[in-house]
C-alpha cells in the first residue's frame, strides 16, 4: 500500500537526538554503567499523599467514570480561591478553564485566535511547542530571540514595526524554560503597554511560578493592571504539585478568549476525568507547604550541580528558576548535540542539546533538576574524572 502523510506530521520531526541518545543510554544501562538522566523535566518528587488519597476516594465512586463534560464547580471556586490566596489575583468564573496541561493548550489554541497565515510571536530559545502549536494551526511564526546580555528577555524595542502590527499573539514564558530567567516587574509592565500598543493578544505560560530561587518570589502576569484585556495565562499543577501524568492546567485571564477557546475544545474534549479533578481540588486547596519545601529542595539541587560544575572549571550559572540549568557549553566546544553525545558516553550523565530549544539554543544544554544532591555529586564527579572539561 502506498500511504501517504501530511505536511504537518512530515514536518514534527523524528526526535533524532532524542532517539539517539535514548538508544545509546540502553546500551550503556546494559553494560552496566551508571546512568545520571538529567534530560527530562519529570519530577522525581510524589505527589502530596492529600492529593492521592483525593483521587483514590474518587477513583472508588462509580459515578465518577461518566463524562465530566467541564470543570466541577468545586474546582472552579477552588481555582479562583488558590489565585486570590497565591497570587492577590481575582478571577471569576467566566476568566477561567481546565485544560489537559498547557502542552495541549499551546498546541491547540491557535485555532481559536488565528486564521491560517496569521502571524505569531514566539521565543527563541523557547520550549518547542510555542512553536510547533502554531504552525500545526497553520499559523506563521516569527521568532524574538532571547539573548543573555538581555538577560534573556525579549527586546521588545527590537521587534519590527510592521512585524508586531502583524502579530495576533505573543508567547512569553518566565520563569522560562529552557532559559531558567524569572522577569522582573518592569517587563510585564512593558510588555502590556506593547501589547495594547499593536493589539497584540499576550499568552503566558506560568509552568514554573513556584520554583524560583534566590529570595524570588514567583508571580502571576495577571497581577499586573491592564494584563486581563490583553491576555490570558496558563497555570499547571504538573511541576508545583507533581501532578504530571494526569495532565492538569488552567487558563485563566480575559473572558472573551477563554469563551473562544473552551468553545473550540468542546469540539474534541469530553472533560477531564473526574477523580483527577478531585485531586487538583486537593491540590489547591491543601497545605502549601510542601510546595515550598520543594522549592527549597530545587534549590539545594541547584546550588550542588550549577556550584560542583564550576568548581571543575565548567562555568554555569545558577538557575533563576524552573526545575532546570541553562548551561552554556564548555570551552572547546561548539555542536550542543555532539556535546551531549561524548557527555553520555564519558560519564553517564545525560543533558538536552540547546539546538533543540531553536538557533538561539546552539551553544548551551539544558540540565533538569531531577536527581538528589548525592547523585547530583557523584554526576559532577564522573564529569571531572572524565576530562571533558578542558579548563
Amino acid at each position: 500500500m502506498n500511504l501517504s502523510f501530511s505536511d504537518k506530521v512530515k514536518g514534527s520531526g523524528d526526535g533524532s537526538i532524542f532517539a539517539v541518545l535514548n538508544e545509546r543510554k540502553n546500551e550503556l544501562q546494559k553494560q552496566g554503567r551508571p546512568i545520571y538522566n538529567l534530560s527530562i523535566g519529570t519530577p522525581d518528587f510524589k505527589p502530596a499523599q492529600h492529593i492521592m488519597d483525593a483521587v483514590s476516594e474518587a477513583a472508588g465512586k462509580p459515578e465518577n467514570y461518566k463524562y465530566s463534560l467541564t470543570e466541577l464547580p468545586e474546582l472552579l471556586k477552588a481555582l479562583k480561591d488558590f489565585y486570590m490566596r497565591r497570587f492577590n489575583v481575582a478571577v471569576d468564573e467566566e476568566e477561567m478553564m481546565i485544560m489537559y496541561g498547557s502542552q495541549e493548550g499551546m498546541a491547540h489554541i491557535a485555532w481559536a485566535l488565528c486564521n491560517p497565515g496569521e502571524l505569531v510571536l514566539v521565543p527563541n530559545p523557547g520550549y518547542q511547542i510555542f512553536s510547533v502549536g502554531p504552525q500545526l494551526c497553520d499559523a506563521r511564526v516569527w521568532e524574538y530571540p532571547l539573548y543573555e546580555e538581555n538577560g534573556f528577555l525579549p527586546k521588545l524595542s527590537d521587534i519590527p514595526e510592521d512585524i508586531a502590527r502583524q502579530a495576533k499573539f505573543m508567547v512569553i514564558n518566565y520563569p522560562g524554560n529552557p532559559v531558567c530567567r524569572v522577569a522582573p516587574d518592569s517587563f510585564y509592565r512593558e510588555l502590556i503597554a506593547f501589547a495594547e500598543k499593536y493589539n497584540i493578544i499576550i499568552l503566558h505560560d506560568n509552568a514554573y511560578s513556584d520554583i524560583v530561587y534566590g529570595g524570588r518570589k514567583g508571580g502571576s502576569f495577571l497581577s499586573f493592571e491592564g494584563a486581563k484585556e490583553v491576555g490570558i495565562e496558563f497555570y499547571s499543577l504538573s511541576k508545583s504539585f507533581n501532578y504530571t501524568g494526569a495532565r492538569v492546567s488552567f487558563a485563566l485571564g480575559n473572558k472573551e478568549i477563554i469563551k473562544r477557546f473552551r468553545a473550540l475544545r468542546t469540539q474534541f474534549d469530553y472533560g477531564t476525568f473526574l477523580p483527577v479533578q478531585y485531586g487538583a481540588i486537593a491540590a489547591l486547596t491543601g497545605p502549601f507547604e510542601g510546595v515550598e519545601k520543594q522549592c527549597e529542595e530545587y534549590e539545594e539541587r541547584n546550588r550542588v550541580l550549577c556550584g560542583g560544575l564550576r568548581e571543575i572549571g565548567w562555568n554555569v550559572p545558577d538557575s533563576e528558576g524552573t526545575m532546570f540549568v541553562w548551561a552554556p557549553l564548555p570551552e572547546g566546544y561548539t555542536d550542543s548535540a555532539a556535546f551531549c553525545l561524548e557527555l553520555m558516553e564519558q560519564t553517564g550523565v545525560i543533558c538536552v542539546p540547546g539546538s533543540s530549544f531553536g538557533s538561539l539554543g546552539e551553544g548551551y544544554v539544558r540540565l533538569a533538576l531531577v536527581l538528589p544532591p548525592q547523585k547530583l555529586r557523584e554526576a559532577v564527579e564522573s564529569i571531572r574524572r572524565s576530562g571533558i572539561i578542558r579548563s
